[in-house]
């Protein structure tokens, strides 16, 4: 990802920003920059007086210390997602961030697609009335073994962290808080290497519970093809859905909690108005992110995807694992020295032994299509 959005800033799509620097501990990686100044080492370029913001795009373990070490030297921060593997961390990375003039952006490029901004615009602005259940499948996911095959850190405990939860669901986990905000109990099965050769869970079914009583279920794989992605929330004005670029609002005449309370005939079966909405793509991704950090600097734009706000899919993350692996229900806010000592001890049990190859697939999803 790091070469990806270098090349999308050398080719000039972000206007405003420029690419002045590289890095990478691979130099062979830094061969199709030649003519950008390149560095093996995060802190020489840090220090190299060149740069004014960084992005930083790594392995997650790295987030956290090439991050407060960016804040301190007062550059600009955007983070690949997501901003650091567990609670703690996140917590060490945002007492080092001092706000102010000094931004921190993550990388959630979801936040840019228009369906997600319908969704959040009509759930927070009570078109659905109280919502009552959401139901999450986002199983398109898919990866083989050749794509865990292909880095050492994939995959692992020590090099990654978690699976699908921290390295592909966490966009979807971070819009699920962004649009309905975070639950206040939550209850996970995490299923490890049910599908591939890792150590790391590939598989997870998880309930959220929140104060209101509305209840959520959130279920993923990289393991399934093919995969589905359905959104499903409903509130008693009627219930929405999402799947196959289709968004659909079936809205009730009447709201189902004045329906409960009628009892005459006439109201046996409520009318309800099927309404699809309109939305031509999917935004403009990592390139939109991009820009609306530039422009946050430059201009002093709102930022779409807060680093700050980071913390709250991480802590989701976390919390799913917790309660799989201690199998019991964790109520928020997680405890991170509790998470931390468990991730701790995965990571110094492990007897995990991965032979990398290299992966010579495609970018993107990887999905197989039927």
């Amino acid at each position: 990802m790091g070469g990806h959005h270098a090349h999308t800033l050398l080719k000039g799509n972000i206007p405003g920003c420029e690419l002045a620097a590289v890095c990478d501990q691979v130099p062979q990686r830094l061969k199709p920059f030649a003519g950008v100044p390149s560095f093996t080492d995060h802190r020489e370029m840090i220090r190299c007086g060149r740069i004014d913001a960084i992005l930083i795009a790594t392995p997650h373990y790295a987030h956290t210390t090439i991050g407060i070490d960016a804040f301190k030297a007062g550059l600009h921060v955007l983070m690949e997602k997501p901003i650091s593997v567990h609670k703690a961390d996140c917590e060490r990375l945002l007492a080092a961030y001092k706000g102010g003039k000094q931004l921190f952006a993550a990388m959630f490029n979801q936040r840019t697609d228009p369906y997600y901004q319908k969704i959040r615009q009509m759930v927070r602005g009570g078109e659905l009335g109280r919502i009552q259940r959401i139901q999450w499948t986002v199983t398109d996911w898919f990866r083989s073994q050749a794509y865990y095959n292909s880095g050492g850190w994939r995959a692992t405990w020590a090099g990654e962290g978690g699976g699908v939860l921290l390295n592909q669901s966490v966009h979807n986990i971070d819009l699920f808080q962004w649009i309905f905000g975070m639950p206040e109990r939550v209850r996970a099965i995490c299923r490890i290497a049910r599908y591939h050769n890792i150590e790391v869970e590939d598989e997870v079914t998880a309930t959220f519970e929140y104060p209101d009583k509305t209840t959520g279920v959130f279920i993923t794989s990289t393991g399934e093809a093919p995969g589905v992605n359905r959104l499903e929330v409903a509130g008693d004005r009627g219930r929405l859905t999402l799947e196959n670029n289709q968004l659909l609002f079936l809205r009730n005449e009447i709201k189902t909690s004045t329906y409960s309370r009628i009892t005459t005939e006439a109201y046996e079966k409520p009318a309800c108005w099927k309404i699809r909405i309109p939305i031509a793509d999917h935004g403009e991704q990592h390139t939109g992110i991009l820009k609306n950090f530039t422009n946050a600097i430059l201009r002093g734009e709102p930022l779409l995807s807060p680093g700050v706000e980071g913390v709250h899919s991480v802590e989701l993350i976390n919390a799913m694992l917790y309660s799989s692996f201690r199998d019991e229900t964790v109520t928020l806010p997680l405890s991170s020295a509790k998470y931390a000592k468990l991730l701790k001890s995965l990571i110094r049990q492990s007897t995990f032994r991965k032979k990398v190859a290299r992966y010579h697939g495609g970018q993107g999803n990887y999905l197989l299509e039927c």
